[in-house]
């Protein structure tokens, strides 16, 4: 793969101290929130612009990250034919995990039974304005809409409402096209390969303020929802986290088993986009970091900028275990018999309508109210039950959606047999890697100064 250390490179610089490390202060400033918001909640809520300005900060920068990676790795590729196997590897491979994640969902929530006894009726529960404008729109939400809503109606208007899957389809005609256009397209190539270095540049900027976004977020949430609702039931909520936990060890666990990594040094690799998700309740922030660390890592820039974005839509692994459990929750609670074949349905129709409300507000639960309307057996006004925790429940759906794409993207590549698992190796286990040198870039690209030692992740300072 071309990717040993020669002479005359820098050397990378050590390591800062901990106290000086960006998940050091994320961490802290998530506890300083969770306090703040339950010992003062009044104060906890007014918190919540700062939240909301840096996760709108970070958003600003992911559409136009996702398309300069994105065409700048399929611009860069001798044969397309390739880019295209990739795609179809992915979506394979996003559609198995899919369907384990559902299962352990219901296997899950069939075991322990929490509905039961809940003796919910449908008739009675009451729908407050918010959950009933996402009932609404659940109901209202085809399976087939997530296909014909990939081709947007103009090339801006997908950047201004921030829709992922459109971005990536004017992405990839405009990689194939400026691909097509040989050497007359390079000078295009060079500076689609330059702006991709400012914008993570200005990310790095951004990311300076992640400590004060993650506890104005959490001191909000904490402030607004406050405890309550955790003790109330703290069954579900357990038996979630417990399912997450159990499906990202041993089935992610053993994907990369198989690529012969581990999954907790990965893990602990990625500490800084974790604590961000934890602290934001979304994955969007974490994108541009997962991207640029998993090219470092040694994953063909190809590879990451399709994969990875269009994961962001199709590979929502914690989402689906959520949606499975949670569906069947509702109907126990309500009283609603589901047969063996009405809950294997329930995956089938999940497989569609979990992919249609990617990436819009309240999503989960239009994905959610949009299966139950499809299969027409469990009350949609069931939702309600869980409305109240699911909160609580968006970190642990975030992370286990992140981890899930980083899993996959290192196996298209190990599919496509260009994953450079030593390289993986040693980066994960926070070695001193040198950075990809200009010579592995294809030739339109390699006008392009190698990121220096230093810089190897653009997307983060070492320090604060």
């Amino acid at each position: 793969m071309g990717h040993s250390s020669t002479a005359g490179h820098p050397t990378p610089a050590p390591k800062k101290r901990w106290y000086r490390q960006l998940y050091f202060w994320v961490l802290t400033a998530i506890l300083i929130g969770v306090l703040l918001g339950w010992l003062a909640p009044t104060a906890g809520i007014a918190m919540e612009p700062i939240g909301t300005t840096f996760v709108n900060a970070m958003r600003m920068l992911i559409g136009p990250i996702v398309f300069l990676t994105t065409v700048g790795g399929i611009a860069s590729v001798a044969d397309l034919k390739k880019v295209g196997m990739t795609g179809l590897k992915a979506l394979t491979y996003f559609q198995i995990g899919t369907i384990c994640a559902l299962a352990f969902g219901l296997l899950a929530i069939n075991i322990f039974r929490l509905g039961e006894g809940v003796n919910a009726t449908a008739g009675t529960i009451k729908t407050t304005a918010a959950a009933a404008q996402l009932i609404d729109a659940g109901a209202h939400q085809e399976w087939w809409q997530f296909l014909t809503n990939i081709i947007p109606t103009s090339i801006v208007q997908p950047f201004i409402a921030g829709d992922i899957l459109q971005i990536i389809f004017i992405a990839v005609v405009f990689g194939i096209a400026l691909n097509a256009m040989g050497k007359l397209g390079a000078p295009v190539l060079d500076g689609v390969q330059r702006l991709t270095g400012v914008m993570f540049k200005i990310l790095g900027f951004i990311m300076k303020a992640a400590p004060l976004g993650a506890f104005g977020a959490m001191a909000f949430a904490v402030g607004k929802y406050g405890v309550s609702s955790l003790t109330s039931m703290g069954g579900l909520i357990a038996l979630f986290y417990v399912t997450s936990i159990l499906f990202v060890v041993v089935v992610l666990g053993s994907v990369m088993a198989f690529l012969k990594l581990n999954i907790f040094t990965m893990i602990r690799h990625f500490k800084e986009e974790y604590l961000i998700i934890l602290g934001t309740s979304t994955a969007e922030p974490a994108l541009p970091g997962l991207m640029r660390k998993l090219e470092h890592a040694g994953v063909k820039k190809e590879t990451v900028g399709l994969v990875v974005p269009t994961g962001y839509s199709f590979n929502l692994d914690g989402a689906a275990i959520y949606l499975s459990l949670a569906a069947v929750y509702i109907a126990q609670a309500t009283n609603t018999h589901l047969s063996i074949g009405q809950q294997l349905g329930l995956i089938a129709v999940m497989l569609l309508t979990s992919k249609g409300a990617a990436g819009v507000a309240g999503g989960g639960f239009i994905a959610l109210t949009a299966t139950l309307a499809t299969i027409g057996t469990i009350p949609a006004a069931g939702i309600m039950l869980i409305f109240g925790i699911d909160k609580f429940m968006s970190e642990c759906r975030a992370l286990v959606n992140f981890t899930g794409n980083a899993v996959a993207t290192l196996f298209i590549a190990w599919w496509d047999r260009t994953l450079d698992a030593d390289r993986v190796r040693s980066v994960f286990a926070g070695e001193a890697v040198e950075p990809i040198q200009v010579a592995d870039l294809p030739a339109p690209a390699a006008a392009v100064e190698p990121f220096q030692a230093a810089d190897r992740h653009p997307a983060y300072s070492d320090s604060i």
